[in-house]
């Protein structure tokens, strides 16, 4: 018969057995979480090189990526082409850039307002399961009525997205917390879009530099925060992007709270870099990767 205090100790050796378990997955959770890049970062490298740019990026460590300035074709590659260098160096492309459109000839291909449809097919056909509108132009932003166009015109847009399996949202800047005759802009574009078929990409260097406090946003519009823009701040009165872990911007809190955002995927920014963008973003990840993930 197994003694009182046997039978503490087997009770203590499985407790303590299920926490290395529980650790061990916990762990293996942190070490199996791809980390993206925005490859606006190394645009430059991209127009040279963009096989041989891919292929660097991921010799870093990087799993995912997300591109930028699709015109029909993804740096110049069909999307069948694009797939197979992404295969080729063991990327995956879950998110992808895109514009409103109402700008110039109104015109440019893949748009929200000018060949969205196909913009979707090709965004499909490379394993995308967003895609995010980047930025908007002055002249498609003077009131407004013209914020109230734009949600209308998400909702048709991020509509067709559903159909094809994929998750439209938008990507801030900083002029969306800007008063705007009285309203706030952000605030019309979520009030007015459908949480189902438009979620946000938060940039947190924007969202920082407007003012506003990552952590609340994620609570406002809990579970519809699903892609994060990683970038830091340099401790300068121009507040410039610095290499993440390099500046101000409190990350190791903020990756707490990334379930009550509903974030699905992450991507290392720097829209502008001291040196070589690659050094750049070699030393976003190596910080990502020795203290943020953890915090996940």
């Amino acid at each position: 018969m197994t003694s009182r205090r046997g039978f503490i100790q087997q009770m203590a050796w499985v407790a303590a057995g299920s926490f290395f378990i529980n650790d061990a997955l916990a762990l293996g959770g942190v070490k199996d979480k791809k980390i993206g890049v925005q490859l606006y970062t190394v645009r430059d490298d991209m127009a040279k090189d963009p096989k041989g740019t891919l292929k660097q990026i991921a010799a870093m460590g990087f799993g995912e990526v997300e591109h930028f300035g699709y015109n029909g074709k993804f740096f110049g590659m069909e999307a069948s082409e694009y797939k197979k260098v992404l295969d080729e160096c063991g990327l995956v492309a879950p998110s992808g850039h895109y514009l409103y459109g109402n700008f110039g000839n109104k015109q440019n291909p893949g748009t929200v307002l000018f060949g969205w449809e196909k913009a979707v097919a090709d965004a499909k056909a490379i394993g995308q399961t967003y895609m995010a509108i980047a930025f908007l132009m002055p002249e498609e932003r003077t009131s407004i009525a013209d914020y109230k166009k734009i949600a209308a015109d998400l909702n048709k847009a991020g509509a067709i997205c559903k159909k094809a399996g994929i998750q439209l949202c938008y990507h801030n800047h900083d002029f969306e917390f800007q008063e705007l005759e009285g309203q706030i802009p952000f605030d019309i574009l979520a009030n007015e879009t459908d949480p189902g078929l438009v979620k946000f990409e938060l940039d947190l260097f924007w969202v920082s530099k407007a003012g506003k406090d990552p952590i609340a946003l994620f609570k406002q519009y809990k579970g519809r925060v699903a892609l994060w823009h990683v970038k830091d701040m340099d401790n300068t009165p121009n507040k410039n992007f610095t290499e993440v872990g390099n500046g101000v911007i409190d990350y190791a809190r903020i990756f707490k709270h990334a379930k009550t955002a509903g974030m699905k995927h992450f991507f290392v920014e720097q829209d502008v870099c001291p040196g070589a963008p690659l050094d750049s973003i070699r030393k976003s990840i190596a910080h990502v990767q020795s203290t943020l993930l953890k915090k996940l």
